[in-house]
């Protein structure tokens, strides 16, 4: 199993932005994180992040027949992105939105989110575990459908 994880805009700043919202640790570090426990369950990913809303797209499109599932955490594009939801919607390939912050507790313009309808399910709010979550959310909706 194959699964793209996603990170969208700004997301090259973890450890650098607001570090008491999002902590220290940096995307290299995530990432290194996110292999290891991708060996852990047994599945193969590959890691993307772009602060263009075009290169998230054509990401998206070209997952079609080479990835089983993503994980993506678009970022502020959660929010002002049609072009991101629409991309999601036209693969059809199972998608699990993820945040690291709660995006409830923060600023009105955050509660809403322009993906979350045509993903999986959303998971936010518990730091960089948000994305092993998704991953085992996704990966389990795989092999059970």
């Amino acid at each position: 199993m194959k699964i793209l994880v996603i990170n969208g805009v700004n997301l090259n700043m973890l450890g650098i932005r607001e570090p008491e919202k999002y902590g220290t640790m940096t995307l290299k570090d995530l990432e290194k994180e996110l292999y290891a426990y991708s060996f852990e369950i047994g599945i193969d990913i590959e890691t993307f992040q772009s602060n263009f809303e075009g290169e998230i797209v054509e990401k998206i499109h070209n997952a079609k027949n080479n990835f089983d599932g993503i994980v993506i955490n678009a970022g502020a594009y959660t929010h002002t992105s049609i072009a991101i939801r629409d991309a999601i919607s036209a693969v059809n390939i199972p998608t699990i939105e993820v945040h690291i912050t709660n995006i409830y507790k923060r600023e009105q313009f955050r509660h809403n989110s322009y993906i979350a309808p045509v993903c999986l399910g959303q998971i936010s709010g518990f730091g960089l575990n948000s994305y092993k979550l998704g991953l085992k959310a996704v990966v389990d909706y795989i092999s059970t459908t």
